[in-house]
């Protein structure tokens, strides 16, 4: 049967189902799939596409692209290698391009040397080209006689030859034996010239292929893996630097460095040793500026085989000249040696004739910063070692004994510790109690300023450095005083940014200098205003341009200065500084400083032989402004242990003690206080100084009963 048949059958259940059976000859049904299974006929240009995709991009492709290009290219450049040798070899361009090579670079003695050689090298050619006129006459005279002269010869012997064998025959024997070997020449030729004729060219391509393999004349990206980075770290040679310069992509270079005879050789001065690295001054050639390289050091460095940190160029005094400093490979990874504050315990400072030795640029050469009268800012992303770097200028500047220093450390992590004893205020801590009291540290600094700049002119001031590190967080501290007033914030009502502006605007005329340690720095927490007031900008690595342009402004980042370029973690400590208090080569807006390293500890070793030479310090960690005071136990407890004090110094440590009650005292005022107790200031050296022996007997005989001071 060829039909179909039915079956039809009645479940038990009340649901009907019907099922076809389909006869043992009929196909079997077809399998019915949901829409979202069936997937779509891909069009066959889609698939064609993707195919030679697949099978371009394919690694094995690839690799034998990059073959096919390698030894093509081995080829075209040794062609054009053996072409220019036989050209130089047969005209004057070889001198023509020495001459104006030598007149590039300005050298007009060896321009003269070369002109002369041309006018020789002429002269010679044009004397050998007069002998080739009478050439064909003396070629054939000289044909005629030799071959005179050779068959007398052979008939001289044949005839001695006949003598001797009594034969006339051999009169012609010798003639016969030259004809048969001119015949043997000719058959040997006539075999063997069709094969050299044939292998010639292959020969030839054998010799040009060879020459550019030896010259490396394939580009970089067809050379085999193990060959690209060859010669990473290698030596710094003369032709390694041209060879990196042409192919700077600077048109006008590539085509004066190709037209130099010597290769472009004379554009370079000699290589020196610098440091960890090596020196070179590079004359650049007519239309090629300065700039042009500058802008182009991360080609360059590439192109020498090394990373753009570890190359930098910089402007000498000589006009159309860069200057390169390429490191070593993988020097600059290198720590560098201990602080001179470390090895030399007998180091002393002298704020305004001296410089801190911060630490090495980046030719090895000693990195030494002026603080004198200069507001600082330092900043940089957090654990880049900030702290480190502001905290060994400090350590410097502490072992000049006339130095004081008022500290706010608002991290408070015990880095600034080893200046308890040293400085006369010392805040350590990050909430905005601490913040409340780094203000009001500045604001007397503020009011000590005022107080120098209404002194008698020709008045002289020991330096008081004010020191905030972590100064983001007093920025943007919400904290907000009695008057509305808030503490933080970088508008004209912030009581911080205020204090900030002022001693950056006046403080330097009477040695009040500000110093500041940030990390990121935003628009919110480096206020502009803030930021500008600072004499010297150092920065640790960054994240973004528009960082560093906050952190050294738009003069120095436009002038190169990249610290976003640093490498976060492995250049910890290294900075980007622009100041003129330090000594950055011509040209040049910034300097990269790697910084001495002092650990906690050892900064305490330091800060202890500074605490020795002075007489003894009160370090207050709490800024009072109490109503209760008594003058002479204050004025006892600002001397401390030091025998004698000078007067002048404790006006100021009465001032930094109680800005209330003492900031607007006089010489007067404590000469009246001290002469009625009995402890009136006498003379030691030609200066008034205050005893504190008379002051502890004075206390004695009254007692101390009342001084809110005293009880503490």
């Amino acid at each position: 049967m060829s039909e179909n048949v039915i079956h039809l059958f009645k479940d038990a259940e009340p649901t009907t189902t019907l099922t076809a059976v389909p006869s043992p000859a009929a196909p079997a049904p077809a399998v019915v799939l949901p829409v979202e299974q069936v997937k779509p006929l891909v069009p066959l240009w889609v698939r064609s596409g993707r195919a030679v995709r697949t099978a371009v991009t394919h690694e094995g492709t690839r690799t034998a692209g990059r073959l096919v290009v390698r030894h093509g290219m081995y080829v075209v450049g040794g062609t054009r290698i053996v072409s220019r040798r036989a050209w130089d070899g047969r005209t004057a361009a070889r001198y023509e391009r020495m001459l104006r090579a030598a007149e590039a670079v300005g050298n007009y003695e060896a321009a003269g040397d070369w002109e002369e050689r041309l006018h020789r090298y002429r002269a010679d050619r044009h004397r050998r080209r007069m002998d080739l006129l009478t050439a064909p006459e003396r070629i054939v005279k000289g044909a005629a006689v030799g071959a005179g002269g050779g068959v007398g010869t052979l008939l001289v012997i044949g005839i001695a030859l006949a003598v001797a064998n009594k034969n006339p025959a051999d009169v012609i024997t010798p003639l016969m034996a030259l004809v048969d070997l001119i015949r043997l020449l000719v058959v040997i030729t006539t075999v063997v010239w069709g094969p050299l004729v044939a292998a010639a060219p292959w020969v030839a391509l054998l010799g040009v292929w060879a020459v550019g393999r030896r010259r490396g004349a394939a580009p970089q990206w067809a050379l085999p893996v193990s060959a690209r980075g060859q010669d990473a770290g290698a030596p710094i040679t003369p032709s390694v630097v041209v060879t990196a310069l042409r192919d700077l992509g600077v048109a006008p270079l590539r085509a004066a460095i190709k037209d130099m005879g010597d290769a472009g050789a004379a554009m370079l001065g000699p290589i020196r040793i610098a440091g960890c690295g090596v020196e070179v001054d590079v004359t650049l050639p007519s239309g090629v500026s300065t700039n042009e390289v500058q802008g182009r050091r991360r080609k360059l460095a590439e192109n020498l085989a090394r990373h753009e940190h570890e190359v930098f160029i910089t402007i000498p005094q000589a006009a159309r000249t860069v200057r390169l400093w390429i490191a070593d490979s993988g020097a600059l990874d290198e720590p560098i040696g201990p602080s001179p504050l470390v090895t030399d315990d007998t180091l002393t400072a002298d704020y305004a004739k001296g410089k801190a030795p911060w630490g090495q640029d980046l030719r090895g050469d000693a990195a030494t910063l002026s603080l004198y009268q200069r507001h600082l800012l330092i900043t940089g992303l957090s654990n880049q070692g900030k702290t480190a770097a502001l905290r060994a200028l400090a350590l410097w500047l502490a072992l000049d004994r006339s130095v004081e220093f008022r500290l706010a450390d608002l991290k408070g992590a015990g880095d600034w510790a080893m200046f308890d004893g040293l400085a006369t205020i010392l805040i350590q801590g990050p909430t905005d109690d601490h913040v409340v009291e780094a203000t009001e540290m500045l604001e007397g600094g503020v009011s000590e300023m005022e107080r120098r700049l209404q002194a008698p002119p020709g008045t002289v001031f020991p330096p008081l450095v004010l020191l905030v590190d972590e100064a983001q967080v007093a920025f943007m501290c919400p904290v907000v005083d009695a008057d509305k007033r808030p503490y933080g914030g970088s508008k004209a009502t912030s009581r911080y940014f205020m204090a900030a502006r002022k001693i950056h605007n006046q403080g330097r005329a009477v040695n009040v200098t500000l110093w500041q340690g940030t990390q990121d720095p935003t628009d919110q927490n480096l206020p502009k205003l803030v930021r500008e007031g600072a004499h010297t900008r150092a920065s640790l690595a960054l994240g973004t341009e528009s960082q560093a342009r906050m952190a050294l402004g738009d003069k120095a980042v436009d002038g190169g200065a990249a610290p976003n370029l640093l490498r976060p973690g492995l250049d910890k400590g290294t900075l980007v500084v622009a100041s003129d208090g330090i000594t950055i080569a011509a040209g040049q807006a910034s300097i990269t400083v790697r910084t001495h390293y002092i650990d906690t500890e050892t900064a305490g070793q330091i800060t202890a032989r500074a605490r020795a030479m002075r007489d003894g310090v009160t370090t207050l960690h709490v800024i009072e402004h109490g109503e209760d005071h008594d003058p002479l136990a204050d004025i006892a407890s600002v001397i401390a242990d030091a025998p004698r004090v000078l007067t002048q110094d404790v006006l100021k440590r009465l001032a930094t003690l109680n800005e209330d009650a003492y900031g607007s005292w006089t010489n007067s005022d404590l000469k009246r206080v001290l002469d009625a107790e009995g402890a009136g200031a006498y003379k030691s050296d030609g200066r008034m100084v205050v005893g504190r022996d008379r002051v502890a007997r004075a206390l004695t005989n009254r007692g101390t009963d009342g001084s809110a001071s005293a009880a503490e």
